[in-house]
């Protein structure tokens, strides 16, 4: 029990400082904004930047990430495949933002994209963190697009029945860009913050110092007896 609270309390604490040093790259690439190539979204999958690109979103349908909250609403997350304008013709989903759900849980429905070529920039990240990988990441529905539990770009992809492969890291369009719905670039969204884990983890340390102050209590009176 004490190797137990232990383990669990160090891997608490180290995601609050991985979580810490996700905040503090996230502080510098929004300031300093030196934009890279969206084309680098295929590389360096744990990477935070600044990317600007231009464009076309195919004819592909749109991918909801669910259980998605702001400001105490439920809703989904809108991700669109978005094709780069490079020699590899690099594709990644691209957030649109949020929208809310009603009380019948029905899946909005999305105007059309304008066709032709889009500019986007934004911050390129990896995808919303996952938690626990419980049951089936995706559910195709009527109208061909999926709701998605979790963004596994290779599952997206092969489910999409797309070409190429997706890149490992999303975009999250500048909030100041005339396109898509609500959003923000707050990357921990959905997910503990970090002083939310450094919390959990005295809880387990807690436990652990009691588990041995126990266990020395008692090992002492079975001596004494």
């Amino acid at each position: 029990m004490l190797g137990v609270f232990l383990v669990a309390g160090t891997w608490q604490w180290q995601r609050g400082l991985e979580k810490d040093a996700m905040l503090a790259a996230q502080a510098r690439t929004i300031q300093e904004r030196e934009p890279v190539a969206l084309a680098t979204a295929r590389e360096h999958p744990e990477r935070l930047e600044w990317a600007a690109g231009t464009g076309r979103f195919p004819d592909v349908a749109p991918v909801y990430l669910d259980n998605q909250r702001n400001d105490g609403r439920q809703g989904v997350r809108v991700y669109r495949v978005f094709e780069v304008d490079d020699a590899d013709a690099t594709q990644l989903l691209v957030e649109l933002g949020w929208l809310p759900l009603p009380a019948d849980r029905g899946l909005p429905v999305l105007p059309d994209l304008a066709p032709g070529e889009h500019p986007v920039r934004g911050l390129l990240m990896p995808p919303p963190s996952a938690g626990l990988s419980l049951g089936e990441a995706l559910q195709r529905q009527p109208d061909g697009s999926l709701l998605a539990l979790r963004v596994v770009p290779a599952e997206i992809a092969a489910a999409l029945g797309l070409s190429v492969d997706l890149a490992p890291r999303v975009l999250r369009l500048d909030p100041a860009l005339d396109i898509g719905f609500e959003r923000d670039l707050d990357v921990l969204a959905n997910t503990l913050p970090p002083e939310k884990h450094r919390g959990y983890a005295v809880q387990w340390f807690g436990l652990a110092a009691a588990t041995l102050v126990i266990t020395l209590v008692l090992s002492f009176r079975r001596r004494r007896q």
